[in-house]
């Protein structure tokens, strides 16, 4: 009796081992992979994800579903990806924010990046310093100078506390010494219009956002936020052009699924998307909304996070900088 629920319970774990294994060899059988983007429909990250997904979709033979479920600053989509079976059919679209900034800028959040394994980088959004066109400012220099003159005196809009824009001016902040008031808000759109109108003289906006804005004279570039000019923007400056040297913030994308997904799918989901997103079309229409494309595998993803991660997470704690 003993023998035979031994050799049972022996084969019954040798078919559960080999089961992630024969599912890995088999994935998506044709099944919908369901794309999670923990932000509105229109936005940056949903235009990613949209332009990608077809081209992803039919490389792996399966339909790929976008669900956006925006709110808290992402926190919400990102912890319904995170408690998602790690079978493959869950895929997430993760950023500075879920991934690095938001575990310093809270006491607590319902995930933590290691519940999930990076698939590999995927693109990212350049920054840009933009002022009201009758702000005052004639170009980048007037306009630092100003600020370290002035302590106090100007503010600047961000999309969000714990965005990318916010951490980026809070960066140029420590670095040049200055104070600048801070003006969040919900989301990209409100803090443009505010600076638009003139209620707040600057922010810092991604190319998504900005280039329209930019192109139409509603706001004034006084700076790019890369280590290189951007061609979107070829007359306009780097800090790092301005006297700030190594200045870099962007707001990047990755593309992520739940801890413990069988590793023969990642791997083959990282190789998929790297082609997908280099397909001409493809980059032609992530590029053309201002997205750098820059595919990368999930181990350099990850080295790419432990970087940030220890270098944000310095700069918060110094700034005391809190979501709450």
């Amino acid at each position: 009796m003993n023998a035979t629920l031994t050799r049972r319970h022996a084969l019954a774990l040798a078919a559960a081992l080999a089961t992630p294994l024969a599912h890995a060899d088999t994935w998506p059988q044709g099944k919908p992979i369901r794309w999670v983007v923990a932000y509105p429909a229109g936005g940056g990250s949903d235009f990613l994800a949209r332009q990608l997904a077809p081209q992803l979709g039919k490389q792996l033979g399966a339909n790929l579903v976008i669900d956006n479920r925006p709110g808290a600053a992402g926190i919400i989509g990102t912890d319904n990806a995170a408690k998602s079976p790690a079978d493959g059919f869950t895929i997430l679209t993760g950023d500075n924010g879920a991934m690095v900034f938001h575990e310093a800028m809270y006491k607590k959040i319902p995930y933590a990046p290691s519940d999930f394994t990076p698939v590999g980088f995927m693109a990212r959004f350049p920054l840009i310093v933009a002022v009201h066109p009758g702000a005052g400012f004639a170009d980048g220099r007037q306009w630092l100078d100003a600020l370290k003159k002035n302590p106090g005196r100007f503010s600047y809009a961000s999309p969000g506390i714990g965005s990318p824009h916010h951490l980026a001016m809070e960066l140029l902040k420590n670095r040049t010494q200055t104070f600048v008031v801070h003006v969040p808000y919900r989301g990209t759109a409100l803090a443009v219009q505010d600076v638009i109108s003139g209620q707040v003289p600057m922010m810092v906006l991604d190319t998504a956002a900005g280039l329209p804005q930019i192109r139409a004279g509603k706001v004034k570039a006084l700076a790019v936020m890369s280590r290189k000019r951007i061609p979107a923007l070829p007359d306009v400056p780097t800090l790092d052009e301005l006297g700030i040297k190594d200045f870099e913030v962007t707001a990047w994308q990755g593309l992520f699924v739940p801890r413990g997904t069988p590793a023969e799918i990642v791997t083959r989901l990282s190789a998929e998307m790297n082609k997908a997103i280099v397909v001409p079309e493809v980059r032609a229409k992530l590029e053309d909304f201002g997205l750098e494309v820059t595919p990368t595998d999930g181990p350099a993803l990850a080295s790419f996070i432990q970087k940030e991660t220890t270098f944000w997470h310095a700069l918060i704690r110094e700034r005391k900088l809190s979501a709450e």
